[in-house]
């Protein structure tokens, strides 16, 4: 669909959890904001851009971005670079962080949602935006529409210059051939969970936010979403390859 300028004035909404969303989440870990990694080696002509992309948990997201990496930019394990953590809220430098019992920075009351950054050529930005619209159902729902719903939850795709980005011509050809099934408005931050509609961010003016140790290579809530020792062991609580590491938010 052609990019449009949904109403600014789009007020948020409540989010509507379902009850059992994160019973198995491991109790430890803290956060770190971008940079994301070192990064690999690229061609000279082909800059890397870090980039973000929303659509529910992040959990499963990052699963599906680790796997696009690899099979893309043919990566290992210590090059990969996605990473699940928060943006899209107007908070500026402080480091949001999942909800916890102190109620320090968290993220839902920033007005962030979960996403998955990365770094990637800027020449493949098409191809990531074309994985992230396979994510989509046939009507523009997300997998888990009907549970995590909410502004935390909502569609988001983070991209340098944001809608005057030269990368949204990328962005709306990988949606045509996926079939043209969401539209798009240009993100103010705090934004609310309209389905079928991405809202895309300057990544200047809403940067990428790094989540805990323990929401890295997580398992995903669906059924179906188990995924190998490999995975789960890349980083996180567990450390691994990555060697992630941790910083200052609290655990509960």
């Amino acid at each position: 669909m052609k990019l449009s300028l949904v109403a600014a004035a789009l007020g948020s909404t409540t989010a509507l959890k379902a009850p059992n969303r994160r019973a198995l989440i491991a109790a430890t870990g803290a956060a770190l904001v971008t940079p994301l990694v070192s990064q690999p080696a690229l061609a000279a002509n082909d800059e890397s851009i870090d980039v973000y992309f929303g659509c529910g948990c992040f959990w499963h997201v990052q699963h599906e971005f680790v796997e696009a990496e690899r099979k893309i930019l043919g990566r290992s394990d210590k090059e990969l670079t996605s990473r699940a953590g928060y943006a899209g809220g107007n908070t500026k430098g402080k480091q949001p962080c999942y909800h916890n019992i102190q109620g320090k920075n968290d993220y839902g009351k920033f007005g962030h949602g979960e996403v998955v950054g990365m770094s990637i050529p800027a020449s493949k930005y098409g191809a990531f935006a074309e994985e992230y619209f396979k994510l989509l159902g046939p009507d523009g729902s997300r997998p888990d529409q009907g549970g995590d719903r909410g502004p935390e939850y909502r569609n988001l795709i983070g991209v340098p210059g944001g809608k005057e980005s030269p990368y949204v011509k990328q962005l709306l050809e990988a949606t045509k051939l996926q079939g043209d099934k969401v539209d798009f408005a240009k993100g103010k931050g705090n934004d609310a969970d309209l389905k079928a509609l991405v809202w895309i961010m300057d990544t200047n003016d809403h940067p990428f936010w790094r989540g805990e140790n323990y929401h890295q290579f997580h398992d995903g809530f669906a059924r179906g979403e188990n995924y190998p020792d490999s995975y789960n062991g890349l980083g996180g609580v567990y450390g691994g390859s990555l060697n992630l590491e941790d910083t200052t938010c609290p655990s509960f």
